[in-house]
């Protein structure tokens, strides 16, 4: 016998005892970005390679080593995203929606790279993307900060995050930098590891993120990139941690904050959390001017961040804020020929009535005792019990399943009611 197919390595499926969590969230994100006025936009999966290439740059990790990058049957070299911002970039350029106009947007689903699997990194991992166009002062910048600190509060884990901020200026105050840090790595050629030693010709300011605890020293003493800041650049800095001082959001000022892909400039920001391990950045973001042009638009302002669905799932997890949530509120049990025919009708009744209500209809058949172990296992806070004398007096048997509540025998108006009343104690605990 073939052994069976299984999923591809670093790409996870997502099982009916973990989709609740999954849904709880998505609501609680869908909910906070309507509060604040933000618009889902929906991009496809793949596009084209040049795309990351402009954006990313061709001589970058991504690009070179963790893309799923294909031909197709045209020839054309496509690749699977890697990350939103440039698919929802290309599409507003595309579409017209940068010319003179402000957009909050936001998206959300599957990114791939092909990367060493472990905790928190995957293959395949969704992804929630903000991104906002044709603002240019720091108080939106400020406004995502101020966003992710309601949705934060809004789980149950302010107190399991940090906000770590910093400036990388434009992009010709980081040349100047660049180039005074390259000096100084030089200097220390022998203590540079050899991702270190790449970055050097690459991306210098990379090395300033190693992970490499020989080299926090060295690190440590690099020259900062604040002290080579133009006074637009430092003035827009300190007016956006003004306006979170104001607000109360703590925040740790992080010189060594730099973010992986090329297209940032000035605001640079994560939250980032003890509670994972190495896998520690939850969220991340900031301003990407730059890019719009980089991409062929005009000059234009935009900053948005993207967060990791999969680390703020494990995090909810450690922190032991998981919602209590079931599939099923009330489970039918119905035994004999015209309750099955009944039950489906009078099932239908119920749905029409009881907004909300999570009903599960027994199919299959079986005895009353099979069907009773169904509905105790299915997580149901009642059973409806329908026989076919039942049926002939126009009633139906109630009983609890989570308490020592008898069971009582009410008409088919008095089930309903009764079910009005408790969906919205059943919303609460959901």
């Amino acid at each position: 016998m073939a052994n069976n197919i299984q999923a591809i390595r670093g790409m996870h499926d997502v099982l009916p005892d973990q989709s609740p969590l999954w849904q709880y969230v998505e609501q609680i994100l869908r909910e906070v970005l309507g509060t604040y006025g933000y618009s889902e936009i929906r991009l496809p999966i793949v596009e084209k390679t040049e795309l990351f290439k402009r954006s990313i740059g061709e001589v970058t990790d991504i690009v070179e080593k963790e893309m799923y990058t294909f031909e197709d049957r045209n020839g054309d070299s496509l690749s699977l995203r890697p990350e939103g911002t440039a698919g929802c970039l290309r599409a507003c350029l595309e579409h017209g929606l940068l010319h003179n106009q402000v957009h909050r947007l936001w998206y959300y689903g599957s990114m791939y790279r092909h990367e060493r699997p472990q905790k928190g990194r995957y293959r395949q991992f969704i992804q929630l993307g903000v991104e906002t166009y044709g603002m240019s002062g720091p108080d939106i910048d400020a406004e995502l900060i101020i966003l992710m600190d309601r949705l934060w509060k809004k789980l149950g884990i302010r107190d399991k995050v940090r906000l770590q901020l910093n400036s990388l200026g434009t992009i010709e105050e980081r040349l100047v930098y660049r180039a005074v840090l390259v000096d100084y790595f030089r200097g220390h050629l022998d203590q540079l590891d050899e991702d270190s030693l790449r970055r050097l010709e690459t991306n210098p300011l990379r090395i300033l993120d190693t992970k490499n605890p020989a080299m926090q020293a060295l690190v440590a003493n690099a020259p900062e990139l604040m002290d080579y800041l133009g006074s637009d650049s430092l003035a827009h800095f300190k007016t956006l941690t003004a306006i979170l001082d104001d607000l109360g959001i703590s925040y740790e000022i992080a010189t060594r904050l730099v973010r992986g892909l090329d297209y940032y400039s000035k605001t640079v920001f994560e939250w980032v959390t003890d509670e994972l391990g190495s896998q520690g950045t939850v969220c991340a973001g900031g301003r990407y001017d730059s890019l719009v042009e980089q991409l062929g638009g005009k000059a234009n302002f935009a900053v948005g961040f993207a967060m990791g669905i999969e680390r703020l799932l494990a995090l909810i997890e450690v922190s032991g804020h998981v919602p209590a949530t079931r599939a099923v509120d009330v489970f039918m049990i119905r035994v004999g020929d015209a309750a099955e025919r009944e039950g489906l009708r009078f099932a239908e009744a119920i749905r029409d009535q009881v907004h909300g209500l999570k009903l599960q209809v027994n199919c299959g058949g079986g005895s009353f005792k099979s069907q009773f172990k169904k509905a105790d296992k299915s997580g149901a806070d009642y059973a409806l019990i329908l026989g076919d004398d039942e049926v002939s007096r126009g009633e139906l048997s109630l009983k609890s399943l989570r308490n020592d509540q008898g069971q009582q025998t009410l008409s088919q108006q008095q089930v309903i009611a009764f079910l009005q009343d408790y969906m919205p104690q059943s919303t609460q605990s959901n």
